[in-house]
């Protein structure tokens, strides 16, 4: 199978979505799969090379460019081809507030319509290089952020287009009004170009279900799996206990609400031994987000407790997940998945989640953690305390959680149930050719 995977990029972060589709990618490569990753806005953030890449396209600098002015929508490739060198674009996205949502409604709206948007010069670009390519037999779409480009492709090629769906909302609903509701729109009026949708977590699929009204017959729950490479070679120092914290450092992650418990804990017994190391991504835009947090900690004598580790690579997340001895990322929103949850158990790490979003879900299917219920500080302290004073649940509890994730959650589990959705449409579209051609 020809496969053509569109991926938007992050230009200068890891984020899960990502490492899931790259995972993804990897899989259908060698499962022996022909896969194209095509990057869109910005270069891709990977823990691994990407084989088989193409070119970018939807540079984010043209992209914004053509939105606010016509002179953009008519300049020769050249020109877009400086814009969309990879050092300018790593420039634009270390600029703060490059990808704010309350500053991209209008862009949003505008990429949402594909050809009828103002980046229709990029849509039909796209176009041209994948017709100069072996003939796809589907196309992968990374979010349903892509959409807009389901229509056109689907119309280019007679290929149908899958579309996974993995934590839009929490972008859509940020935007300002007539544009989130605009956005919304747009994505309803597209399922009847989306052969099929792929939803990380029943919770999440049923989420974009109602917000989006896709048929049941095109929905489909293929829970994230990562690469287990390295994670079985992690051997724990249980004590002093190490909370740990893996996801990209912002308010939304329940960063802020992890701090005010460990320093709660901290201040109920400050001679414990008790650290907390916070690891992942960090942004210019989130610096003084993460400052106040530091400052925080200062204030409450606690610091000296603390290590942030921002932008680790892959041998670094490693280390970091043999350091700690169990794992909270108590996100505020509704997280459609959480690989950080997966990534946490594979090294034998329990996690102390909210009962609620994707997470019940997880802790339920793995065996591997426990929920709390009260929302703030107070219940993940409580939760946290209970946990770490019981050294042999947390060791079963990470055991437990290691054997499902190493049974059930591998990239080529993965791989092989998304596989049997690819081959599902691809035959479907096969057999409605055939009748066509009566």
């Amino acid at each position: 199978m020809n496969i053509l995977y569109i991926i938007a990029g992050t230009g200068n972060f890891y984020c899960g979505t990502c490492l899931r589709d790259h995972a993804l990618a990897r899989g259908l490569r060698d499962a022996g799969h022909d896969t194209t990753v095509v990057p869109l806005y910005l270069p891709l953030v990977t823990e691994a090379p990407v084989e088989g890449e193409g070119p970018l396209f939807f540079g984010g600098i043209n992209v914004y460019l053509q939105q606010i002015s016509s002179v953009f929508r008519r300049t020769p490739d050249w020109v877009d081809a400086i814009f969309d060198s990879s050092a300018l674009l790593r420039i634009a996205a270390n600029s703060a507030g490059f990808t704010k949502p309350a500053a991209l409604g209008e862009l949003t709206v505008s990429t949402l319509k594909g050809q009828r948007g103002r980046q229709f010069k990029e849509v039909g670009k796209l176009i041209d290089w994948i017709a100069t390519q072996a003939p796809p037999d589907v196309i992968c779409l990374s979010n349903a952020l892509l959409s807009g480009l389901s229509a056109p492709l689907s119309a280019a090629f007679g290929v149908p287009v899958v579309c996974s769906l993995q934590g839009e909302d929490s972008f859509i609903n940020t935007l300002p009004q007539p544009y989130r509701e605009q956005a919304w729109q747009l994505l309803r009026q597209s399922v009847a170009d989306i052969s099929a949708y792929v939803a990380v977590s029943r919770y999440y699929g049923a989420v974009m279900q109602a917000a989006v009204t896709i048929p049941s017959d095109k929905l489909i729950v293929v829970h994230n799996g990562i690469d287990l490479q390295g994670f079985s070679d992690i051997v724990h120092s249980s004590y002093p206990p190490v909370i740990g914290y893996l996801a990209q450092m912002i308010p939304g992650k329940g960063l802020e609400t992890l701090v005010d418990a460990f320093i709660r804990m901290h201040m109920q017994r400050p001679k414990s031994g008790l650290r907390l190391r916070i690891a992942g991504s960090l942004t210019p835009a989130d610096r003084s987000f993460v400052d106040g947090l530091d400052r925080k900690l200062v204030e409450a004598e606690c610091r000296d407790c603390v290590d942030f580790l921002p932008n680790i690579n892959r041998d670094q997340k490693l280390e970091f997940l043999r350091s700690i001895s169990v794992l909270s990322v108590p996100a505020v929103y509704g997280e459609a998945f959480g690989l950080y949850i997966l990534e946490a158990l594979a090294a034998g790490v329990p996690v102390v989640q909210p009962r609620h979003a994707a997470f019940p879900e997880l802790i339920e299917s793995t065996g591997g953690g426990v929920m709390y219920d009260a929302e703030g500080p107070d219940g993940l302290a409580d939760a946290l305390a209970a946990l770490i004073a019981d050294p042999e649940r947390v060791r079963m509890l990470g055991e437990r959680g290691r054997n499902v994730v190493m049974a059930q959650f591998g990239q080529d589990h993965m791989t092989k149930r998304f596989l049997t959705v690819l081959e599902s449409v691809t035959a479907t579209n096969e057999q409605n050719r055939r009748q066509d051609h009566g």
